[in-house]
C-alpha cells in the first residue's frame, strides 16, 4: 500500500494542467501565480508535499513554531489552527511593519486579546530576525523582519490584493490522509474531508443498493440457464445477459431516462438531494440503481451459467446420478458449491468495476457520489481531492481481493494460504 501511494501521489502530480489558473482564472499573472502556489506548498519538493499529504504537516510545524499546535472548529463551521501557549490560550499572529501582534484566544473567557510579541523574534545564521508562527490563513509562516517582499492575497468581495512584508515561507497545515485530512480543496475551498466521505458515503448506498440485487438474482438465473443446457430458457437468459452487458453505462442510461422518465414520466431523470442522504428519496434511486443492475447482471449471469454447464458435465456429477441421488442433491450439494468458484471471483473483482462504472452512470443521472467529485476534480485539477479520492479507490479494491480469498477458502476447502 506504501508504494500503491507513492504512485497515486506521482500520477496525479503529474497530470496535466494548472491549477493556479483554475483557481485564480486565465489572467493571472506569473506574480500572482507563484504567491498562490507557495501559500498552498506546490512550491515545494515533490517528497516534502508527500509526506505532508500522506502523514500531515502539524508535526514539521510544530517543530518550527516551538509551541503545540491544535485545530478547532468554530461555532460556523470552520477550521481553524493555533498555537497553544504554555497556560492553554490558543495564540496566532500577523505582522503589522516590524512589529508582531499576537491574537491570543483565553480558553475560559472564548474572547480575544491583541498585544505586541515582538520577544520571539530570533537572529539566524545571516543576522536576519525571522519568526515562525501560526497566521489566520490556517498557516505555518516565517516572517522576516524589515522584508518587502510582496505577497498576493485574495480578499472575498475585493479581490487579489498585493501587501509588502509577506511571509517568506508557508507550509499549509493539514493532518495528513492517513488522519483523515487530506488538505483543503482548491476547487470548493472547504476540506476535502468534509466533502469526500459525504459522497463516498452515497456512492457506496448506490453501489451496495445494486450489488445485493444484482448479486443472488444474477447467480439464481444463470444456474437455471446452465442447469438446463440448449433449452429455451437457456436461450433466452444467454441472449438477455449477453444484450445487457454489450450495452454502454451512458446508453444504458439515457434510454431509461428516455422511457421511463420522458415517454411514461413515471420516476424522475436526475438525482437533485444537495447534501440529504440517498435514502430520503429512494425514488431517485431507482433508474442508476437499475442501470447498474441490468449490466451487471449480465455479465454474471453469463459467467455462472458457464460454470454451471461445466460442472454438469463433470464425472462426479454422472456418478451421483448413477448412484440414484435426487436431482436437487446433485445440484445443491454437489454441483452448487463448486459452480460458484468462479462467479465469486469475478464478482469481487466486478466491485472495483461497480465503484469505475459508477463514475459514468452518476454524471448521467448527476448522483452525487464519489465517481461524479472524482471527476470534477480532475477536470480542475484539484490535487488534494484526487489524491484522497483515488487512495480510497485503491484501499476498497484491495478489501475486495482479500475478501474474495476468504469465500474462496471457504467453498474450497483444500486451499490454504501460508
Amino acid at each position: 500500500m506504501f508504494l500503491v501511494s507513492i504512485a497515486v501521489f506521482l500520477i496525479t502530480e503529474s497530470s496535466p494542467g494548472n491549477v493556479a489558473r483554475n483557481v485564480l482564472g486565465a489572467f493571472v499573472t506569473p506574480e500572482q501565480e507563484a504567491s498562490f502556489l507557495a501559500q498552498v506548498g506546490l512550491d515545494k519538493p515533490v517528497y516534502v508535499r508527500y509526506f505532508y499529504w500522506l502523514i500531515g504537516s502539524d508535526g514539521s510545524a510544530e517543530r518550527k513554531v516551538g509551541m503545540p499546535l491544535k485545530r478547532i472548529t468554530t461555532a460556523d463551521g470552520f477550521e481553524e489552527w493555533w498555537a497553544v501557549r504554555d497556560d492553554g490560550a490558543l495564540v496566532r499572529w500577523k505582522l503589522e511593519g516590524e512589529n508582531l501582534i499576537a491574537i491570543a484566544m483565553l480558553k475560559s473567557a472564548g474572547t480575544e486579546t491583541r498585544y505586541k510579541n515582538n520577544e520571539r523574534w530570533q537572529t539566524d545564521a545571516t543576522g536576519k530576525s525571522t519568526f515562525w508562527g501560526i497566521d489566520d490563513q490556517n498557516h505555518a509562516v516565517r516572517w522576516e523582519k524589515g522584508t518587502d517582499k510582496k505577497v498576493w492575497t485574495f480578499i472575498i468581495g475585493t479581490g487579489w490584493m498585493e501587501t509588502s512584508g509577506g511571509p517568506m515561507e508557508y507550509i499549509p497545515l493539514k493532518k495528513g490522509f492517513l488522519r483523515g485530512d487530506p488538505g483543503i480543496s482548491f476547487r470548493t475551498g472547504r476540506p476535502v474531508s468534509d466533502s469526500i466521505y459525504v459522497r463516498l458515503r452515497n456512492s457506496l448506498v448506490l453501489a451496495g443498493t445494486a450489488f445485493v440485487i444484482v448479486m443472488p438474482l444474477a447467480l439464481f438465473l444463470g444456474m437455471l440457464a446452465g442447469l438446463k443446457e440448449g433449452s429455451w430458457r437457456d436461450r433466452v437468459l444467454s441472449i438477455g445477459g449477453m444484450m445487457f452487458s454489450v450495452t454502454p453505462e451512458f446508453a444504458t442510461g439515457i434510454f431509461l431516462i428516455l422511457i421511463v422518465s420522458v415517454w411514461w414520466e413515471l420516476l424522475p431523470g436526475a438525482v437533485v438531494i444537495g447534501e440529504q442522504a440517498p435514502w430520503a428519496r429512494p425514488d431517485m434511486l431507482i433508474l442508476p440503481v437499475l442501470t447498474l443492475t441490468l449490466i451487471e447482471l449480465g455479465y454474471i449471469l453469463r459467467i455462472t451459467r458457464a460454470s454451471m454447464v461445466e460442472v454438469m458435465k463433470s464425472p462426479y456429477i454422472r456418478t451421483a446420478y448413477l448412484k440414484g441421488l435426487p436431482y436437487w442433491r446433485i445440484v445443491f450439494k454437489h454441483a452448487l458449491r463448486n459452480a460458484l468458484m468462479a462467479p465469486i471471483t469475478v464478482i469481487m473483482l466486478h466491485v472495483n468495476w461497480l465503484m469505475g462504472g459508477i463514475v459514468i452512470v452518476e454524471v448521467v443521472f448527476g448522483y452525487p457520489g464519489l465517481g461524479k467529485y472524482l471527476l470534477d476534480s480532475a477536470m480542475f485539477k484539484d490535487i488534494n481531492a484526487l489524491e484522497a479520492g483515488a487512495m480510497i479507490l485503491v484501499t476498497v479494491a484491495v478489501l475486495t481481493q482479500l475478501v474474495a480469498d476468504i469465500i474462496y477458502t471457504l467453498l474450497k476447502p483444500r486451499i490454504r494460504y501460508t
